[in-house]
């Protein structure tokens, strides 16, 4: 927790959070009490906050930089964001697969797409057990396959100050030139963080 009260965000969307291009939209997918958009805020990012609940948002509701959708992005819809497009989009501790593609068809050219939650032997640890809600080996890395470049994935366990357990991350960017088959400069694993 910072000394203001709000939780930290992941160590793994800070790593990643200066290959967003300045001043460019972020989209924080199922944001809850929205650490992420406020670390984005912080660094001058204007911020999509998307929840089925935005009660822990909701005092982000007076911040111009800040936008909130309510959705249930598991009710059967559309995705809420048609034709949206975002320089990042981050998603901590979610999975609905059926959205998977609408979050890669979401990322503006450049777009980086930081992704952390839980893979499976997660349910020797804890919650969640469900497969559903468990990442299979290498699926993140399927997710991309073509569109995205992967500048960073890790798959396995991670220890906690509480208690282990079973996570998968990615962070990939839209390059453009996977999908074509040309090669793409690559980009810095630790970017400096200049925001």
């Amino acid at each position: 927790m910072t000394s203001s009260g709000t939780i930290e965000p992941q160590p793994w969307v800070r790593r990643f959070a200066p290959l967003v291009a300045p001043g460019g939209v972020v989209l924080d997918v199922a944001c809850g009490g929205g650490r992420h958009a406020r670390h984005f805020l912080s660094r001058g990012h204007p911020v999509l906050c998307l929840d089925r609940d935005v009660s822990g948002v909701a005092d982000l509701a007076s911040q111009p930089r800040a936008e909130i959708v309510e959705a249930d992005l598991e009710g059967g819809g559309p995705w809420p964001l048609a034709a949206r497009t975002f320089a990042g989009i981050v998603v901590v501790n979610y999975l609905y697969r059926p959205i998977l593609p609408d979050l890669v068809e979401a990322l503006a050219p450049g777009g980086v797409l930081i992704y952390e939650t839980f893979g499976r032997g997660n349910e020797r640890f804890g919650r969640p057990r469900r497969p559903q809600y468990l990442l299979r080996s290498g699926e993140l890395l399927d997710l991309g396959s073509g569109r995205l470049q992967v500048v960073a994935y890790e798959h396995g366990i991670a220890a906690g100050n509480s208690h282990s357990k079973v996570v998968q991350r990615l962070c990939a960017v839209n390059d453009g030139g996977t999908a074509t088959g040309g090669d793409c400069d690559p980009y810095a694993i630790n970017p400096p963080d200049n925001g």
